[in-house]
């Protein structure tokens, strides 16, 4: 009875809630400030960092200095040309391919024509993909949309988020309250202690798999809307509330029927997600600006105060994230493709941590089927018991 209890107690985490699955160097979640990446605050990051800064910081351990980060940020300009093959390949993609099996695509594919070797390392192939992740979904969204081939390598001073903008957008000129808005919010996304996605990506590499069919699962993990499809759902509830009237008779509706809204609550944080206070500051930003959308930052600030009121729910980082990145400019399906290029900062520390581990991932579930069934020949089968499937 004491064992039976032990292990009740031991597998009594639905979706793995609240158990210790390993060891980890790479982040904190809930503990001090509520977000550290490799010890530094999230809030420090944000302010003093730049996403470029954060990725040396996961992948190789330390934040760079003056010298590495420009050997960085050179490298990255390089690694943005895309593979002739790997064009041919986005340009026969359908139009109305979700971007996320783009994302998952490219992955897949560049795991075909640039494999991991020993001197094609993990290193190599994280800094690879977060170079090139961007421009190959935006060569794929404009080839698909209007035809366009666009050249992905800009200026070799570029950050991360001045390249995607520019190939997004097709001009040079970017406000830099938006650049500085993507940036944060790379770094915000970039890394969360065993989330679904990153979890699975360990689960993948410690099998000894490659480093692209950890990164490919990944994506596939995050495609889900309870994970980083989220604010795009937020944007898609958002966008159609006219004001805060409107966006009151739609709530009370979604209260009745107890449904869901999307960028509200966290498996860690009970209380504020600390990278939401710091991306709704920008968002409230560009509704200061010509470009901005002051009425759409207004109907979020009401559903977030509402959403406290009645479910006593906080949002997450998906919720003004979805307002700012539409104030920038960003179509609502690429929101979580950018999720991606900044989450493989994440995923690689985690897949090279993983790696320094000889244990497989097998964890035991708690079986409860039915026991002792006599086995029904073919005959007597038609009434016989079916298991719940």
């Amino acid at each position: 009875k004491i064992m039976a209890e032990k292990k009740k107690q031991e597998t009594s985490g639905e979706g793995l809630y609240g158990v210790v699955a390993g060891d980890s160097a790479i982040s904190t979640v809930g503990i001090g400030r509520g977000l550290n990446y490799r010890g530094y605050a999230i809030q420090d990051l944000a302010e003093s960092a730049t996403f470029e800064e954060v990725a040396h910081l996961l992948i190789k351990g330390t934040l760079p200095s003056e010298s590495e980060l420009k050997a960085l940020r050179a490298q990255l300009s390089e690694l943005r040309d895309l593979p002739s093959e790997l064009k041919g390949v986005l340009e026969s993609t359908p139009k109305t391919s979700h971007p996320m099996d783009v994302m998952r695509t490219i992955s897949s594919y560049m795991g075909l024509i640039e494999p991991e070797t020993k001197t094609n390392d993990h290193y190599q192939i994280s800094f690879r993909l977060i170079a090139m992740f961007g421009p190959a979904l935006i060569y794929w969204y404009h080839f698909a949309h209007s035809g366009i081939r666009i050249e992905t390598r800009t200026k070799p001073e570029d950050s991360v988020a001045l390249n995607f903008m520019k190939l997004l957008l097709l001009k040079d000129d970017i406000d830099p309250l938006v650049v500085k808005t993507v940036d944060v919010s790379l770094i915000l996304y970039a890394e969360h202690d065993f989330n679904a996605s990153t979890f699975a990506a360990r689960v993948i590499v410690s099998t000894r798999s490659d480093f692209y069919s950890a990164i490919t699962g990944a994506i596939g993990a995050l495609r889900g809307p309870l994970h980083g499809g989220a604010n795009e759902a937020a944007m898609y509830f958002l966008e159609p509330l006219k004001d805060t009237n409107h966006a009151e008779k739609v709530l009370k509706e979604h209260f009745s029927k107890k449904q869901l809204i999307m960028g509200f609550g966290h498996r860690i944080y009970k209380k504020e997600d600390p990278r939401s206070v710091i991306i709704q500051q920008f968002s409230r930003k560009l509704s200061e600006k010509s470009f901005g959308k002051p009425n759409l930052y207004k109907v979020s600030e009401y559903v977030e105060r509402r959403m406290l009121e009645e479910k006593k729910m906080y949002p997450n980082l998906d919720f003004y994230s979805a307002s700012a990145y539409h104030q920038c400019g960003i179509p609502t399906e690429l929101f979580t493709p950018i999720f991606v290029i900044s989450r493989t900062t994440g995923w690689g520390a985690h897949i090279i941590e993983q790696r320094g581990s000889t244990k497989l991932i097998r964890p035991s579930s708690n079986y409860i089927g039915p026991n002792n069934l006599p086995f029904v020949q073919m005959k007597d089968r038609v009434n016989a018991l079916k298991p719940k499937l």
